[in-house]
């Protein structure tokens, strides 16, 4: 099948999980015999010749139309649907004659050019929302930009054929937010490759004690809930001898969380790494005692999915897709979201119980083999374009 993707996030461009889930999918679905093309805007020159994943063609293009102040993000993004639609169609003659047979879009950045080059090509369009404004709101909707991508949002999900997100929480939220028929919303989870995060030179990670060591990463704002983190290592320090915590990534709201260690009084206990490498990040984790995802609010949680590749056990708040990712499966141990007494005690447990923490990571072992493999999330996503296909 000829697949056209287009994500406003693909690596090298993109700090978050919708960058490496494209092009995990996409390098999924390449090695099961499709023909993947992505297409995705880029920041510099420099980004448009980056090496794609495996199998998989991409093109990028750069966002062309005069310049617009970065603080108008919804105008910023239509300028750039210009770009993309416009490298869209001429796919036949870039490509030697090559058409989708599907264009499959991510989120609602370059909906607009993804339903124009479904319309172009007359083929479906399938979207994959990662999450929705209202929610990353938590409910509400601000006036300003959150209220104008709602209503981006909320148009796509009437233009696409079918819409898939990552968690059952997600898929709740698309019906009932936007008024869907139940058949309209498919449930396909984030995949990982396992062997990409796996501990070199041996199978587990469960062998022996694990160091006192809290590990934490991804964008550094105010719903991941690093603040919750430098809480509960307040009331940690006297309760697990040794206890360090490193907290990795940049964003918006690292002055605050700087300022919120220090007022905490764990500087001492608390590092800032900033932005990690691939190798660097995962080493960390596989020296942990335990990775913590604190967040306020999460549609899925990749990084969740990574700490269980990774084979380290794992804490998280029962909040939206962190909380359906572990629940009945006993891979990892949950708190009540923005609570850092019951952090403070979750993490006390798995550091002081070996053998709780050598069963959270056989569990987890499992569950990313059985579940969350690239693999099986590549079938099930060629299942949903052969049946909106076999509809049209």
């Amino acid at each position: 099948m000829r697949v056209l993707m287009l994500s406003w996030e693909f690596p090298p461009r993109g700090t978050g999980g919708v960058a490496a889930q494209v092009a995990g999918l996409g390098s999924a679905l390449a090695a099961a015999g499709h023909d993947v093309v992505v297409l995705t805007v880029a920041d510099r020159p420099a980004e448009l010749n980056a090496r794609p994943p495996d199998g998989v063609r991409v093109l990028r293009t750069l966002v062309d139309l005069p310049w617009l102040p970065p603080v108008e993000t919804v105008t910023r993004v239509a300028s750039a649907n210009h770009s993309v639609t416009r490298l869209g169609v001429r796919l036949h003659d870039d490509l030697e004659g090559w058409e989708p047979e599907i264009v499959h879009g991510h989120d609602w950045q370059l909906g607009w050019a993804a339903d124009s080059l479904a319309a172009r090509y007359e083929v479906p369009f399938v979207l994959t929302m990662h999450g929705t404004e209202r929610v990353r709101h938590g409910g509400q909707l601000p006036l300003g930009h959150p209220t104008d991508i709602n209503s981006i949002e909320w148009w796509l999900a009437f233009e696409a054929q079918r819409l898939i997100a990552p968690t059952r929480f997600i898929v709740e939220q698309l019906i009932t937010g936007f008024e869907l028929d139940l058949d309209h919303v498919v449930h396909i989870p984030n995949g990982i490759d396992p062997m990409s995060w796996r501990p070199a030179g041996r199978t587990t990670t469960s062998e022996g004690p694990r160091p006192p060591l809290v590990v934490s990463w991804g964008r550094v704002r105010y719903e991941k809930g690093f603040q919750v983190l430098a809480r509960a290592m307040h009331e940690l320090r006297g309760r697990v001898p040794d206890v360090h915590a490193v907290i990795a990534g940049r964003g918006s709201y690292l002055p605050e969380l700087q300022t919120q260690i220090d007022v905490e009084g764990v500087s001492d206990i608390v590092d800032l790494a900033g932005f990690l490498g691939d190798t660097d990040l995962r080493a960390l984790v596989h020296r942990s005692g335990c990775v913590v995802i604190p967040s306020l609010y999460e549609p899925f949680g990749i990084v969740a999915l990574e700490a269980l590749a990774a084979g380290a056990p794992l804490i998280v708040a029962r909040t939206g897709g962190l909380a359906e990712l572990v629940a009945g499966t006993h891979a990892g141990v949950t708190f009540e979201p923005g609570n850092p007494d019951d952090l403070a005690d979750a993490v006390e447990q798995v550091l002081s119980n070996d053998e709780l923490a050598a069963i959270l990571v056989a569990n987890a072992r499992d569950l990313v083999e059985r579940k969350y493999a690239w693999s099986a999330i590549a079938r099930r996503t060629a299942d949903v374009y052969s049946a909106v296909i076999a509809d049209r």
